[in-house]
C-alpha cells in the first residue's frame, strides 16, 4: 500500500532535481508536451504574482529520483522558463546570472543563455526561486497503483483528449501496441521512462507555436500527406485512428467507426475488450504492427510514383484543406487485404496511384457504419485490383520500415550509448576520395561496444550524418538532396555504391562479410549477421545494423569496448569489471 507523504519545495529545490537528473516521465500513461506559449506564460505570471499553482504529484524511483503522475506541463514550462525557452508575458526573461546552479548549466552547454537584455531583476529571480509549490509523493507504489491514479486524477475534468484518457485509463497488450505504433509513426518514439529534460525531443512543434521541440508536426506522416491538421497530434487522434484500424483487422472485421465503438474496446474487462485482446494474442502484435508499417511504406511509394504528391491531392481532385481519417482507413483496409490478406504485390506504382486519383469521389460520404465501411473497401478494391499481381512481398515481416529508421534516427539523439550514425564508408575528401580502411573495424567495435551496455542494445545506421557540414559535403560530392530527421540527415549510401561501381547488393555484401570476418564474439556477431537489414528508404538506402541485447559480455578478440556518450572506447581494469557486472 502506498504512502503520500506532503513535501513541498521551492522552485529552487525543484530545478536542482532537474539539474540532478531525478525527474523522470513515464510515456506508459504520460502525454507529449502540449501547452500553448500563452499557457506557459500564464502559469509563469501566477508564480511572479505569487498566486496559487495546482499541486505537483511524484512517485519515488527504486533506482532514485522521482516519476512525475501529474504535474508535467507545468515543471517542464517552469524549468524551461528559466532555461530563457521564452519569455514572460511582457517579455522579460529569466536573468540566470542571478542563478548559479542554472548559469553553470549554460557554461556547460546544456542550454543557450538569451542575448536579450529585457531580464527580471535580481529581486524578481529570487521571488521566482523562492515561490514554494504544493508537492506529494507517493512512496512504495506499484506500477499498477501508479496507472490507477493516473487514470483518475485525469477522470475529473476534461484534462485529457477522449484517446488519452483510453490510453491512460488501461494497460494491456492492445493499448500498449497502440501507443508503439503511433510513437514510431510520429518519430517521437523513446525509452518508455526518461528525463523531464529529454521531453522536446519527443514532441511535436505545431506550425503556429514554435517550441523548439524535436518533432515538426509538418514532417509526421498524417500531416505531411493532409490526414490530419497539426493540432491533431496534440490530442492524439493519431492513435485513436489507428486504435480502429487495428480492431478491424486484428478482430476479423470492420467495426463502426465511432466514440463508443472504441471506448467499448478500451473499457477493461468489457465484452469487446475481451474479444478484441482475445483476438490479438491469436494474430501476434509484432505480425500486425509489421503488416501496419508495411502498407503505410507501400501508401507512401504510391504517392511518389512519377511526380510525387501528397496522398490529399491524390484522394480529392478538388481543393481541400480538412482531414480525411475515414477515407484513409478505407484506403488502408484496401491495401492491407489486396496485399497482405490476399498475397499480391504492387506491379505498378504509377498505376495504382492513377487508379485511386479522385478516390473520394467514389466513395460514400460519412460512412461510418461497419456495412457502409465495407462497400467503400470494396469498392477500393476494385479499383486497385488490376495493378497487382500474386506474390508475398518480402519485405513484410521482420524488416525495418521507414518509420522504424526514423524513429532510430530520432532515438539516437537521447540515448547516445546505445546508437552510432555513419554517414557511409568512404572518405569525404574531395581528392583522393575513397574506402576508409578503418570504418569496418570501427564498426565492429562499436557493436562490440554497443552489445556491452547491457539488457537494452542498440543499433547502428550506415547513410546518417549528424553535422550540417558533412551533410553539405555529401550533397556537393554525390549530388544527391540530404533528407532531415530532426537534427539528424540521411544521405544514404546508393551515393557510395554508384561511386564504387557496385550495386548496393555487393555494397551490402561488404559491410555483412567485414562483420563476418572479423574477430567479434561468436555470439555477437551471430545475432548481428541474422539481423542487419536495408531499406531503400526514399531511393537513398540505408544500412541498418541492430545489436541485440546479450547475456554476456562481448570482446573483439581478447579486446573488450565500451560506450562513452557517442564514442567507443577500449575498456580496461576497472572498465571490463563494470561491463562484466552488467551482466551478472
Amino acid at each position: 500500500m502506498p504512502t503520500l507523504d506532503p513535501a513541498p519545495r521551492s522552485i529552487q529545490s525543484i530545478y536542482n532535481w532537474h539539474s540532478d537528473h531525478d525527474l523522470f516521465v513515464n510515456r506508459r500513461y504520460q502525454r507529449k508536451l502540449v501547452w500553448t506559449l500563452l499557457e506557459k506564460q500564464k502559469l509563469i505570471e501566477s508564480i511572479t504574482s505569487q498566486f496559487p499553482v495546482p499541486a505537483i504529484l511524484l512517485a519515488e524511483r527504486d533506482g532514485g529520483g522521482f516519476e512525475i503522475i501529474d504535474g508535467v506541463q507545468r515543471l517542464y514550462a517552469i524549468i524551461s522558463f528559466i532555461e530563457n525557452k521564452f519569455p514572460t508575458l511582457d517579455g522579460q526573461y529569466f536573468d540566470i546570472a542571478h542563478f548559479t546552479s542554472a548559469q553553470l548549466r549554460a557554461d556547460e552547454g546544456a542550454f543557450e543563455a538569451t542575448t536579450e537584455s529585457a531580464k527580471l531583476s535580481q529581486r524578481e529571480v529570487a521571488g521566482v526561486l523562492d515561490y514554494v509549490m504544493a508537492i506529494t509523493v507517493m512512496r512504495e507504489a506499484t506500477e499498477a497503483e501508479i496507472d490507477d491514479v493516473f487514470a483518475r486524477i485525469n477522470t475529473y475534468g476534461h484534462r485529457l483528449s477522449d484517446q488519452e484518457r483510453r490510453q491512460s485509463g488501461v494497460q494491456d497488450e492492445f493499448s500498449i501496441m497502440i501507443r508503439e505504433l503511433a510513437t514510431t509513426l510520429r518519430g517521437d518514439v523513446s525509452s518508455d521512462v526518461l528525463e523531464l529534460s529529454d521531453m522536446p525531443s519527443i514532441s511535436i512543434d505545431l506550425p503556429m507555436s514554435k517550441h523548439g521541440y524535436q518533432v515538426q508536426a509538418e514532417d509526421v506522416f498524417w500531416v505531411s500527406h493532409g490526414i490530419l491538421r497539426s493540432t491533431d497530434l496534440r490530442d492524439s487522434l493519431d492513435e485513436q485512428y489507428i486504435a480502429d484500424i487495428a480492431a478491424c483487422v486484428v478482430g476479423g472485421a470492420v467495426i463502426e467507426r465511432s466514440k463508443a465503438a472504441l471506448d467499448a474496446i478500451y473499457d477493461g474487462g468489457s465484452d469487446e475488450n475481451t474479444r478484441v485482446q482475445n483476438a490479438l494474442q491469436i494474430y501476434g502484435v509484432d505480425k500486425f504492427a509489421d503488416e501496419f508499417k508495411f502498407v503505410i511504406d507501400e501508401i507512401e511509394k504510391i504517392c511518389g510514383a512519377c511526380a510525387p504528391l501528397k496522398l490529399r491531392n491524390v484522394l480529392f481532385t478538388s481543393p481541400n484543406t480538412n482531414g480525411f481519417p475515414s477515407v484513409f482507413a478505407v484506403l488502408f483496409f484496401a491495401i492491407h487485404e489486396t496485399l497482405v490478406q490476399q498475397k499480391n504485390v504492387i506491379s505498378d506504382y504509377e498505376g495504382m496511384k492513377k487508379a485511386i486519383t479522385g478516390l473520394a469521389l467514389h466513395l460514400t460520404v460519412k460512412a461510418t457504419g461497419a456495412e457502409k465501411r465495407r462497400r467503400n473497401i470494396d469498392v477500393v478494391k476494385g479499383l486497385i485490383s488490376s495493378h497487382v499481381v500474386p506474390g508475398v512481398a518480402p519485405n513484410i515481416y521482420g524488416a525495418q520500415a521507414t518509420s522504424d529508421i526514423d524513429g532510430l534516427i530520432r532515438r539516437s539523439q537521447i540515448e547516445l550509448p546505445h546508437y552510432e550514425l555513419k554517414q557511409g564508408v568512404l572518405t569525404l575528401a574531395p581528392s583522393g576520395r575513397g574506402l576508409d580502411s578503418g570504418m569496418i573495424p570501427k564498426l565492429v567495435k562499436t557493436i562490440c561496444a554497443i552489445a556491452n551496455n547491457g539488457a537494452f542494445a542498440g543499433a547502428l545506421l550506415i547513410g546518417v550524418t549528424d553535422t550540417p557540414s558533412d551533410a553539405i559535403s555529401v550533397k556537393n560530392l554525390d549530388q544527391i538532396e540530404p533528407r532531415k530527421v530532426g537534427p539528424r540527415f540521411v544521405v544514404g549510401v546508393q551515393r557510395e555504391a554508384k561511386f564504387l561501381g557496385e550495386t548496393t547488393e555487393d555494397y551490402f555484401a561488404r559491410i555483412k562479410d567485414g562483420i563476418k570476418n572479423s574477430d567479434l564474439s561468436a555470439a555477437l556477431k551471430a545475432d548481428v549477421l541474422s539481423s542487419i537489414d536495408y531499406n531503400d528508404y526514399f531511393g537513398l538506402g540505408i544500412v541498418v545494423i541492430p545489436v541485440p541485447a546479450q547475456r554476456n559480455p562481448s570482446s573483439v578478440g581478447d579486446k573488450f569496448y565500451w560506450r562513452s556518450g557517442d564514442s567507443t572506447v577500449e575498456a580496461t581494469g576497472l572498465e571490463i569489471v563494470t561491463i562484466t557486472q552488467r551482466f551478472s
